[in-house]
């Protein structure tokens, strides 16, 4: 070994020792007579101090060191004079007093410091991906990554699953996204795709008698890209056998709660998790992704708003659409610039306007409220009983403002959605140490496509409707409800899950719901409806995405920065210039011919 002791180790319970060291110069300062590095290695930072008094070779060598040079030392650890410690670092009480130094490889001036108060363009980072990860934060990021799924091994075996591999070359069975596809040379104008999830594949192993599977799953989705997204991602991957929602559920929740607690121990994090139906999700937060870390949850006021003589109000009501608001508490006193800002801020997600109502805190009540301490767009068109009763309906009280927007029941959720989280950052009421996990569950089976005026799945086609519902499917396919959930938390999608079909007569009638040839269900699913013919058991199972759930654990937005090496939003590798190119050969040898859009 280079090292007997990581940078990060000596302390002054080991002052007198001689140790050796090995890694990075990450800072160095030449004092003259003295000359200082920071070494930093994966375990962290220490002080080492070239003295030409304790070796003459060591310092005249330490004067040609620069970042990011990779450096092996020698010497015996000290203390730091009093008053000369940092409190910052756990290593900062000691320093390394040199007597022998090997250069063990040189480095170019870097494209950035290897710092985390640094910031540095996405791209440059990616493309210097190797560098990038050498930051402390990049660091502690991979071994959480490492711990979660140790954890996950751990956990599940202890609660009998066992570990199945599943084939990353496959038949392409679309799932809702776009495959990836790849090429067979063997068998020419034949193509592999890449899964999108193993859900036939573990279904499968359930009639093969596993049981109980989990596998830490890589999944392709060709679709476009955001921040919690990318072509290609990870996911734990479990399924059971004999069991019903609750069941899933419970080992789930048991498996999370455990990792945030060993993790993150300073993270908050309730249970059991909250439980909520996809209509009261809707009907509170106007998402089926809720944040449950603060309030302001919606209220329906359509029937009281059409009573006023607001004509938007008056044609929204009467075309079958909705009026919803919520309060944001003390904003009462917002001037023009705010709710000009809100304003544009819900036009961005969607909507026309923004009607808000601003409610003075002087008013000693809402019942006592006066035309002076109302200020609205639309106080005109609002008579004051109807502005009280709004009000009330809310659960407003004085000094809070009111903010409604009206149209279809899709585009008020996802503006009132929007505007609900924007107004939470903005009055700080996130904590970011805590973690709202909640179930949400009974979700529509289908979702009806207006575009392609048919109905398609609203998680996937393999799940099972609720047993009460199974008439509505020839008379009315859009009112089944699914055995189906998400585990959500902090207002992004965990995973979803559900109970899965296991007769081969109600999968086929949902292929055929969603519009499936039987030729193509023949092509597609065929290999799956054979297996349900020979004993299927009831299952059931979910897919929980690891990037999703590191990228949470260590606050993270985007997904990429707890991703080895990620993609950019355009699907791009700037690290290896991927997508690229490939040789003709390549593509003669696949019987392939590239044929360019003209423009």
């Amino acid at each position: 070994m280079y090292k007997d002791t990581n940078c990060g180790d000596p302390r002054e319970s080991t002052v007198n020792s001689q140790i050796t060291v090995a890694g990075w110069v990450n800072r160095r300062r030449d004092h003259g007579n003295l000359i200082f590095i920071d070494l930093r290695d994966r375990s962290g930072l220490l002080q080492v101090v070239f003295n030409p008094e304790i070796s003459e070779k060591a310092h005249d060598l330490a004067q040609t060191l620069r970042s990011e040079w990779v450096v092996q030392v020698t010497g015996k650890v000290v203390a730091r004079l009093q008053g000369a410690e940092n409190p910052d670092l756990p290593t900062g009480a000691v320093e390394l007093s040199v007597t022998d130094l090997v250069i063990l490889n040189q480095s170019i001036t870097p494209p950035f410091e290897i710092s985390d108060d640094i910031e540095v363009d996405p791209t440059t980072r990616l493309k210097y991906r190797f560098m990038d990860l050498r930051r402390p934060r990049m660091q502690e990021i991979l071994k959480l990554r490492h711990k979660v799924t140790h954890m996950m091994w751990n956990h599940l075996t202890e609660e009998g699953f066992t570990q199945v591999e599943t084939p990353i070359l496959i038949k392409s069975t679309p799932e809702g996204a776009r495959d990836y596809v790849v090429p067979s040379r063997v068998h020419p104008g034949d193509f592999y795709a890449l899964p999108q999830s193993p859900q036939q594949l573990k279904q499968l192993l359930m009639v093969s008698g596993v049981e109980r599977y989990f596998q830490i799953a890589r999944c392709f989705r060709d679709e476009d890209l955001r921040a919690d997204r990318q072509p290609e991602h990870t996911q734990l991957d479990l399924e059971m056998s004999f069991v019903h929602q609750d069941d899933v559920m419970a080992v789930v929740e048991d498996l999370y709660t455990r990792i945030v607690k060993e993790t993150v121990p300073d993270a908050t994090v309730s249970s059991p998790f909250v439980r909520l139906t996809y209509a009261e999700s809707m009907d509170r937060f106007g998402t089926d992704k809720p944040d449950m870390r603060f309030g302001m949850e919606m209220t329906t006021i359509t029937e009281t708003a059409a009573t006023s003589d607001a004509r938007v109000f008056q044609a929204v009501a009467s075309s079958g659409g909705s009026i919803r608001g919520f309060v944001a508490p003390g904003c009462g006193n917002y001037g023009r610039r705010q709710t000009d800002n809100l304003t544009e801020f819900a036009k961005s997600s969607g909507a026309q306007g923004l009607v808000f109502i601003a409610l003075d805190e002087s008013a000693p009540s809402i019942d006592q409220l006066e035309e002076a301490h109302i200020k609205s767009p639309l106080k005109k068109f609002l008579s004051l009983d109807v502005i009280k009763q709004i009000a009330t309906e809310m659960g407003a009280t004085p000094g809070d403002l009111l903010l409604i927007v009206a149209g279809t029941d899709k585009l008020v959720n996802t503006v009132l959605s929007n505007l609900r989280n924007e107004m939470a950052k903005r009055l700080e009421m996130v904590d970011p140490k805590e973690l709202a996990f909640a179930w949400v569950y009974d979700f529509p089976l289908f979702d009806w496509d207006e575009d392609l005026q048919k109905y398609e799945p609203a998680h996937h086609v393999f799940s099972a409707p609720k047993a009460e519902h199974m008439e509505y499917l020839d008379s009315d396919p859009s009112k089944v409800i699914g055995t189906l959930w998400d585990l959500v938390c902090n207002g992004s999608e965990m995973g979803s899950g559900s109970i899965r079909i296991h007769d081969k007569d109600l999968q086929t009638k949902l292929f055929n719901i969603i519009g499936y040839t039987e030729e193509q269900i023949d092509d597609r699913f065929g290999q799956l409806l054979t297996a349900f013919t020979y004993g299927a058991p009831p299952h059931g199972g979910m897919g929980l995405g690891l990037d999703r759930l590191c990228a949470i654990l260590v606050g993270e937005e985007a997904i990429r920065e707890v991703i080895a090496f990620p993609k950019t939003q355009s699907a791009v590798d700037p690290l290896f210039e991927a997508p690229s190119k490939i040789e003709d050969q390549q593509l003669e040898d696949l019987h392939i011919r590239v044929v360019l859009p003209k423009n």
